[in-house]
């Protein structure tokens, strides 16, 4: 269920914003998207994993967060990470 580091090293690679960036808040927020796309499929099966709901809900709390600090900072780096993970229909 956790991310692999083969994954997480794309996901890095792919919204860092320079070679050496692990930890803005793009690349933070595309880890948890990708963590909470796969409990949210973990849960359509086990439904009664009360645990791991939690440990979404969690999640879910800690990206919007994070969106909102990007969304202060730089509206420009907000819209482009939104619209690159399809969040915000």
């Amino acid at each position: 269920m956790a991310l692999t580091a083969k994954e997480k090293a794309d996901i890095i690679k792919k919204f860092a914003r320079n070679e050496k960036d692990t930890g803005s808040a793009e690349v933070q927020i595309a880890i948890l998207t990708k963590e909470i796309n796969e409990l949210t499929e973990h849960l359509k099966v086990h439904i009664h994993d009360y645990h791991s709901r939690r440990g979404l809900l969690k999640k879910v709390g800690q990206r919007r967060n994070m969106l909102q600090y990007l969304a202060k900072k730089d509206v420009a780096r907000y819209r482009e990470v939104i619209k690159e993970l399809g969040l915000r229909k």
